[in-house]
């Protein structure tokens, strides 16, 4: 598992030791460029202080231990070419002289040079290089060892920072587990840091979300319980009667209000299965695009022998432009079951002898409508028909069909509002019967 005190601890220390490592480099390259002008300088004075006639026998050799690493050899050779003096043997240096600064490696590493005439005389000076870089990495490593000692405290200081930052999002934590499944109040944002608070601020979102997602199952839980209550009481006092009809007569009513209660419960069950998808099933759906007219035409014919059966005019009217595509991006199943729905309604409150259309229109958006010659609804209770469980009494001396659920509409517009669409109702032709109208944007 991921550390944030760790993973914080971890950046932090490799920038400090990154930032010492190019700080001690810098500092030695300073070092040896200065360490360079001083001992160049210094290697000029002592030529410079040398005597200008010198005579020295070879045997005056310097026979002692000598450390390569910090001497300074010394050589001075006549106008003919000979060596008159020398520091010592090591190294061997060439005898062939290039005035000024010069760099020359020997056996025993690499040396700088500095030659120069006087009179007669040739005078050099030699230094090993490494005497430079040592005087300039010692110099590095005083400036950078402060910085090295002081790490594990840095990383005490930050372990303990990073702590004290993160222990808001312990709190809320600690907070969130103490709760109970049923506990969804927002949470407290007072004393958190500015960082913080989008997490809380999210969070409370989610709550809320959550809360008014119980809080509609419940209603749904309720209602369904209620409306579910009603045909199951139905169908035992029905399945009563046929046990106790006497006659044939009385037992194929009976039973043929037992099977008209059944299809009703079993309609009721199937639009609260769907209302339940719709609610909680959008994401398992991608958008795709979808013919509008392709689905209509699938939905008529699914739905004409139903229509047939109640001698109802079912038709499909297609009024946009010729060519013109009737494609959008969304649900093609939810688009279906929407367009069901209303062809649905449409048939079960149409009288016999009726008419439903489904009319399909294409220009700068898609118009879906559903127009049948039933018995309309009042315009006081089109705001209340997409209810749930509201249902409008049918007129049955008009030889409407009997009362639906009360959710085909609740769920027309629970696929309206997911595909961000509008949902209208209105008077049929010639002011009768009811005209639903969906309008999307095109895809």
């Amino acid at each position: 598992m991921k550390s944030i005190r760790r993973t914080l601890l971890a950046w932090l220390a490799l920038g400090l030791a990154l930032g010492i490592a190019a700080g001690a480099w810098i500092t030695y390259t300073q070092a040896r460029d200065d360490a360079n002008d001083l001992f160049d300088y210094q290697m000029k004075q002592i030529a410079a202080s040398l005597p200008r006639e010198a005579s020295v026998p070879m045997d005056a050799v310097h026979s002692g231990d000598i450390d390569l690493d910090e001497d300074v050899l010394i050589q001075i050779w006549d106008k003919s070419g000979i060596r008159i003096f020398h520091s010592h043997e090591r190294p061997s240096l060439p005898r062939r002289v290039t005035l000024g600064f010069s760099d020359v490696r020997t056996d025993d590493g690499l040396w700088r040079v500095y030659a120069a005439l006087y009179g007669d005389t040739v005078v050099q000076v030699a230094q090993p290089v490494s005497a430079r870089q040592n005087l300039a990495a010692r110099s590095a490593l005083r400036s950078t060892a402060p910085l090295l000692a002081l790490l594990p405290l840095m990383g005490l200081l930050v372990w303990f920072a990073v702590g004290r930052g993160l222990a808001p999002v312990t709190r809320v934590a600690q907070e969130l587990r103490e709760r109970d499944s049923y506990a969804l109040t927002p949470l407290s944002d007072a004393g958190m840091p500015a960082e913080i608070q989008p997490l809380t601020h999210a969070l409370n979102d989610l709550l809320g979300r959550l809360a008014r997602a119980i809080e509609a199952q419940r209603d749904f839980v309720a209602d369904a319980a209620h409306e579910l209550r009603t045909p199951l009481t139905a169908l035992n006092l029905q399945l009563q009667l046929l046990e106790r009809a006497d006659s044939e007569a009385e037992r194929k009513a009976a039973a043929a209000d037992l099977k008209h209660g059944l299809e009703r419960a079993s309609h009721l069950v199937d639009q609260l299965l769907t209302l339940s998808r719709q609610e909680h099933d959008a994401a398992d759906h991608p958008p795709q695009s979808v013919d509008l007219l392709a689905l209509a035409r699938a939905v008529v014919a699914d739905q004409a022998p139903i229509a047939t059966r109640k001698n109802i005019d079912l038709g499909l009217v297609d009024s946009g432009p010729e060519g013109t595509p009737a494609t959008m991006s969304g649900d093609a199943e939810a688009l279906r079951i929407m367009l069901g729905c209303l062809v649905d309604n449409a048939i079960r409150y149409t009288p016999a002898g009726g008419r439903v259309d489904v009319s399909i229109a294409a220009a700068n958006k898609l118009e879906v409508a559903v127009t049948d010659t039933g018995p309309g609804i009042p315009e006081a209770e089109r705001a209340r028909v997409f209810d749930r469980f509201y249902r409008r009494e049918p007129d049955l001396a008009a030889g409407a069909s009997s009362a639906g659920s009360g959710l085909g509409l609740a769920i027309v517009r629970k696929i309206v509002e997911r595909h961000g669409g509008e949902i209208s109702l209105g008077a049929g032709r010639d002011g009768r019967g009811l005209s639903v109208s969906v309008t999307f944007s095109r895809s």
